[in-house]
């Protein structure tokens, strides 16, 4: 769930063209614009590079999040940047796994 909550700050905080590796082995480079909690990527000014076809450009491509290999990200990336707008805020202790049940006070034999 991190790198989801990372892939999902990264375009507010950066213009960098992404490389996306495919399953299938095809190659898509451009701009992220947008991240979706499942991975499904939305990006634009594309280049897709497939196996044994020349290079096509596109303006706009979705790509579902479980055709995703690998995403690589651009060398002057500033990652610290990104993971301390992604970092996750401890709300205290509420519904969850680890919430403690609440008791009511009991009233009488039966409980009413």
């Amino acid at each position: 769930m991190k790198l989801v909550r990372f892939l999902m700050n990264m375009p507010t905080t950066t213009n960098q063209p992404v490389t996306v590796e495919l399953k299938n082995g095809t190659s898509v480079s451009g701009q992220m614009v947008s991240c979706s909690p499942t991975m499904n990527l939305s990006m634009k000014n594309i280049k897709v590079v497939q196996r044994h076809h020349d290079p096509q450009m596109l303006k706009h491509i979705n790509i579902r999040g479980n055709q995703i290999r690998q995403i690589l990200l651009p060398d002057d990336l500033n990652v610290d940047a990104v993971l301390a707008k992604s970092a996750t805020k401890i709300k205290g202790s509420g519904a969850g796994p680890g919430a403690k049940p609440v008791r009511k006070p009991m009233r009488g034999k039966r409980g009413f």
